[in-house]
C-alpha cells in the first residue's frame, strides 16, 4: 500500500510549511498535496486519506469545503475566529474544527495524524473484505469442482469407452474420420489427467489441513502444560 497522502489547501505557505515541518518529527511522515484556495478548483485533489485547511479567505471556503466535505474523507479546518468556526460547522457539520490558540499546532498534527491512521486501516479492512470475497467465490467454485468430478468421470469414461469401440473397426472408419476420433480420444485422457489432478491437490491439502490442526492442538497444550 502506497504511503497515505494528506491535502493541506491554505492561502499562506507559512501554514503549510509550519505542518509539514511539525510532521517531519512523527514516526510516520505522510506525502503531502500542498494547494492554495485559488488553485483549488482547478488542480482538484481526488485521492487522498485526510484534508487541512487553514489561514482561507472567507469567499473561499464554500468553494474548498463542499467538495471536499462530500468526499467523506476526514477533514480538519483551522478558523481564526469564532464566527468562521460557527459558519463551517453549520454548514459542513462532519468537518473537525480548530481554533488558533498556544498549541493548535500540536493538537492539529496530533489528531490528523490518527486520522490517517484511522483512514488507512479502514482502507485495509475494505480490502481485505474484497479479497475475502474473491477468495470465498474461488472456494465455492472449487467446492463445486470437487462434487461434480465423479460424475464427469463417468461421462469421460462413457466418451473414451464409445471411441475406444470405433477405433476397434479400422475398416468401417475414413482415415479423416478414424483421426478425428483419436483425437477425441486424447482429449479425453486428457481432461481425465487434469481430473486426476485434482484429486491428488485435494488430497494434498486435506493432509497439509491435518497436519496444520495437529500442530495447532499440540501447541495449545504446550501452552497449557506451561501455564
Amino acid at each position: 500500500m502506497e504511503a497515505p497522502t494528506v491535502l493541506i489547501i491554505s492561502d499562506e505557505v507559512d501554514f503549510s510549511r509550519r505542518i509539514t515541518a511539525r510532521w517531519q518529527m512523527e514516526r510516520n511522515v505522510p506525502t503531502f498535496t500542498l494547494l492554495s484556495g485559488d488553485l483549488w478548483p482547478r488542480f482538484a485533489v481526488d485521492i487522498f486519506d485526510v484534508a487541512i485547511v487553514g489561514d482561507l479567505r472567507r469567499d473561499l471556503l464554500s468553494v474548498v469545503l463542499e467538495p471536499l466535505h462530500s468526499t467523506g474523507q476526514p477533514i480538519f479546518c483551522l478558523c481564526q475566529d469564532a464566527a468562521t468556526a460557527q459558519l463551517v460547522h453549520e454548514r459542513w457539520p462532519r468537518i473537525s474544527i480548530l481554533r488558533h490558540g498556544e498549541h493548535w499546532l500540536e493538537t492539529l498534527v496530533l489528531a490528523a495524524g490518527e486520522a490517517v491512521h484511522r483512514s488507512r486501516a479502514e482502507s485495509r479492512a475494505r480490502a481485505a473484505e474484497i479479497t475475502c470475497a474473491t477468495l470465498d467465490r474461488q472456494a465455492t467454485l472449487g467446492r463445486y469442482m470437487v462434487e461434480m468430478r465423479h460424475n464427469l468421470n463417468n461421462a469421460l469414461t462413457s466418451v473414451l469407452g464409445n471411441s475406444d469401440l470405433l477405433l476397434l473397426e479400422p475398416g468401417s472408419l475414413s482415415a479423416q474420420t478414424r483421426a478425428q476420433i483419436e483425437t477425441i480420444r486424447n482429449m479425453t485422457l486428457r481432461i481425465h489427467e487434469i481430473m486426476q489432478r485434482f484429486s491428488s491437490l485435494e488430497k494434498e491439502m486435506n493432509v497439509v489441513a491435518q497436519q496444520a490442526e495437529q500442530d495447532s492442538g499440540k501447541s495449545y497444550a504446550a501452552t497449557a502444560a506451561g501455564g
